[in-house]
C-alpha cells in the first residue's frame, strides 16, 4: 500500500469533510485509511470518481461507518491511489454526506473519538464563550488566484451584498467566514454560512448586465475577498456553447427557485398539496438512473419524500431547465434523494451527458469552482428546508 499513497497527514490538518472534498474534487478513485490512538482498527473509506461508495469502521459499514469517523478528532490518514471493484454500499451524495454528517456530529449524534480531558482543557469559561452558530458552514474548492483581479476586506457585520440591490461582480472568500440571509414576511431567515474557496455573488451575474442579488451576505469576523474578472468570467461563458450555457441558466434558476422555497418554508407557505397539484413522478426517489433531460415543454418540480412528508425543494422548472443527474454537479438530489414530478404537458429531451462532460473539462478551474460551489449552497439549502420542516411538524 504504502508504494500507492499519495496523500498523508493529520486529521488535525485536514479533518475527513475536508478529504472527502479534495477527494472529489480530484475524481479520485482509492482507498482513505484514518488511524487513530484511541481506536484499535483503522477507519476506511472507498472512492470510486470521488464518490465515497463503501466505508469501514470495526463492526460498522456503509453510511453507518463514515458517519462515525466525522467523530474522530485526532489521527493521521493516507489515501492510497489503488482500484477498486469492490461492494457498493453508499449511494448517497458526496456533500450530503459531508453536510449531514457534519450536521450530525454538532447535535451530538456521533460520538466523538478523543481524549477524555481534551474538551475540558479547552474549553473556554463561561464569560469568554463564544456563540456557535448552527447554521451549516460551506466551504469551497481551493481558491484559483488566475481570475482574482483585486482583493478587498470586510469587518465583522458589513454586508457584502444586499437582497434586492443590483450588482454584477463576483467575490471568492479568501479567508474568513460570512452569513447568508433572505428577507421573509417574518423577519430574515439565515439559513447557512459560507467560507474559505465559497463565492459570494450568483453566476447570473454574468448572465445578465443588470444583476439583481437575491441574498444578503454579511461579514461574520474579519473577511477577507478576492474579486474575480468579471469581463473574463463572461467572454469564458460567451464561448460556451448554447447547449451548456443553457445548463449554467437553468442552475441559476434552481438557485433562485430553492431560495424562494426556503423563504416560504419558513413562514409556512411551502404547501405541498398546492404546489404538487396534478404533478406525477417522472425520476423515483432512489432509482440508480444517471441520465438527464431538458425541459421542452411543460412544469416540474423537485421534491423530497421525508418522515413528515413530501417537502417541495425546487418548483417552477420550465422550459429550458434540466432535470436527473449532470455528471458534473454533485448536488444531492435527483435521482438518488429526491424525485421529479411533471404536470401533464411535460415533454423533455435526452441530454447528451458526455458533450457535457467534454466541454467542462475545457472550463477554467475558476468556473467549475463556481458551478461546484453552487451546487453545493443548493444541496444545503434543501438540507435547511427539510429541517425546517420537520422543526415545522415536531
Amino acid at each position: 500500500m504504502a508504494d500507492h499513497v499519495v496523500l498523508s497527514g493529520n486529521l488535525s490538518f485536514l479533518n475527513l469533510a475536508e478529504l472527502l472534498q479534495l477527494l472529489g474534487s480530484n475524481n479520485s478513485t482509492g482507498i482513505l485509511r484514518i488511524n487513530s490512538q484511541y481506536t484499535a482498527e483503522p477507519g476506511i473509506v472507498y472512492f470510486l470518481n470521488g464518490n465515497p461508495v463503501h466505508s469501514l469502521n470495526a463492526e460498522l459499514r456503509g453510511l453507518e461507518a463514515i458517519f462515525s469517523l466525522f467523530g474522530w478528532m485526532e489521527g493521521e490518514f493516507a489515501f492510497s491511489d489503488e482500484p477498486y471493484d469492490g461492494e457498493v454500499t453508499i449511494n448517497k451524495s458526496r456533500m450530503e454526506i459531508i453536510l449531514d454528517g457534519l450536521r450530525m456530529l454538532d447535535d451530538g449524534e456521533i460520538e466523538k473519538v478523543e481524549p477524555v480531558t481534551l474538551a475540558a482543557e479547552v474549553a473556554a469559561p463561561a464569560e469568554e464563550t463564544v456563540k456557535k452558530s448552527s447554521l451549516p458552514i460551506i466551504k469551497g474548492p481551493l481558491v484559483d488566484y488566475l481570475h482574482v483581479v483585486d482583493e478587498e476586506e470586510f469587518f465583522d457585520g458589513e454586508e457584502i451584498i444586499i437582497e434586492g440591490n443590483h450588482g454584477n461582480w463576483i467575490w471568492v472568500i479568501l479567508e474568513g467566514t460570512v452569513e447568508l440571509s433572505r428577507s421573509t414576511p417574518n423577519g430574515p431567515i439565515k439559513f447557512l454560512q459560507i467560507s474559505d474557496g465559497a463565492f459570494i455573488g450568483s453566476i447570473s451575474s454574468l448572465l445578465s448586465d443588470d444583476s439583481v442579488r437575491n441574498v444578503t451576505a454579511q461579514a461574520i469576523g474579519n473577511v477577507q475577498l478576492g474579486m474575480l474578472d468579471s469581463q473574463g468570467m463572461g467572454s469564458e461563458f460567451s464561448r460556451l456553447t448554447p447547449e451548456f450555457r443553457n445548463i449554467v441558466r437553468s442552475l441559476d434558476n434552481r438557485f433562485n427557485e430553492i431560495m424562494n422555497r426556503a423563504a416560504a418554508c419558513y413562514v409556512g407557505k411551502n404547501d405541498p398539496a398546492k404546489l404538487l397539484k396534478d404533478k406525477g413522478p417522472v425520476i423515483k426517489e432512489g432509482k440508480n438512473d444517471d441520465k438527464s433531460f431538458i425541459i421542452t415543454g411543460g412544469r416540474a418540480s423537485i421534491v423530497r419524500k421525508t418522515q413528515n412528508g413530501v417537502v417541495p425543494l425546487i418548483t417552477g422548472l420550465g422550459k429550458g431547465d434540466f432535470i436527473g443527474q449532470i455528471p458534473f454537479l454533485d448536488m444531492g438530489l435527483e435521482p438518488t434523494s429526491a424525485i421529479v414530478v411533471g404536470d401533464k404537458r411535460l415533454k423533455v429531451a435526452t441530454i447528451d451527458q458526455q458533450t457535457l462532460q467534454d466541454e467542462y473539462d475545457q472550463l477554467s478551474l475558476t468556473f467549475k469552482n463556481m458551478l461546484e460551489n453552487i451546487s453545493t449552497i443548493i444541496l444545503a439549502t434543501a438540507m435547511v428546508i427539510c429541517g425546517l420542516e420537520k422543526k415545522t411538524a415536531e
